[in-house]
């Protein structure tokens, strides 16, 4: 397994290669829009192609849940799911975070890990059971003790607002509870960041399997602990997610359970 964490970790540099060349150089990106606010470039396109290359290479019989729909085959024993560019935003506008998410899942379990964080140059990674790392050294959470000395990490809805007011009025006690929330706009980057211990937690809805499943397997072997937002763990495919240091996943779930459920 370790062999592979490494050979994945190598693809998903070689990904982020891909779109750190073209970040600067963005005259003529060809650029479709899904949805309200959602677009898919060129180069997310052409990172996932390659990405389903290479690891076909490493698992031929593997299936596949990809953001772009290169190939969609998930009811297999070991299935990968990969978000090419995570942060497609930020990239049209030459902005940072960008990341490469690739996790692999054994019947149901993210078993490995990987998010590449293209502007550091950081790769974050874990194997289920082997610990979290950042560039080859190993990584924990924080041991911040309370919200009050807590920097929070989030993600704005851009669309699908029907859920804003309860967002928004979450917002608002995490701002005015906790040392700052910040929205950096790559959720794989937003769980890399609380399993090194840059954020002492992170929370957001309308997410998708490829947003979060690398990260989450890496928060969690980091020491974190993870939750959707009714206290079960529904947070791969359930469209809504938590990730704290353990120590105050207690309060974020209160005031998410008082201000966002009601």
């Amino acid at each position: 397994m370790k062999n592979l964490q490494i050979s994945v970790e190598k693809i998903a540099k070689q990904a982020g290669e891909i779109i750190r060349e073209n970040i600067i150089s963005r005259t003529n990106l060809e650029i479709e829009q899904k949805g309200l606010n959602d677009f898919v470039t060129e180069i997310d396109k052409q990172s996932e192609v390659f990405i389903v290359k290479e690891l076909q290479k490493l698992l031929p019989a593997s299936g596949f849940i990809t953001e772009e729909n290169t190939i969609q085959t998930n009811n297999k024993e070991y299935t990968w799911i990969i978000d090419p560019l995570d942060g497609t935003m930020n990239f049209i506008h030459g902005l940072y975070p960008c990341s490469v998410s690739i996790a692999l899942m054994k019947e149901n379990e993210i078993i490995l890990g990987v998010v590449y964080e293209i502007g550091l140059d950081e790769c974050f990674s874990a194997i289920k059971n082997g610990g979290a790392f950042l560039n080859g050294k190993p990584i924990k959470v924080s041991q911040t003790q309370n919200l009050a000395n807590s920097l929070i990490g989030t993600g704005f809805p851009y669309s699908k607002f029907e859920k804003l007011d309860k967002y928004l009025k979450t917002l608002e006690v995490f701002i005015k509870s906790s040392r700052g929330v910040r929205r950096p706009g790559s959720a794989a980057a937003d769980l890399s960041y609380v399993a090194c211990g840059r954020y002492d937690g992170f929370f957001e809805y309308n997410l998708n399997s490829y947003d979060v499943a690398a990260g989450s397997l890496i928060v969690s072997e980091a020491g974190g602990k993870l939750s959707d937002f009714s206290n079960s763990n529904n947070y791969i495919f359930g469209k809504e997610i938590i990730a704290t240091n353990s120590l105050i996943m207690e309060e974020m779930l209160e005031i998410i359970s008082k201000n966002f459920k009601s």
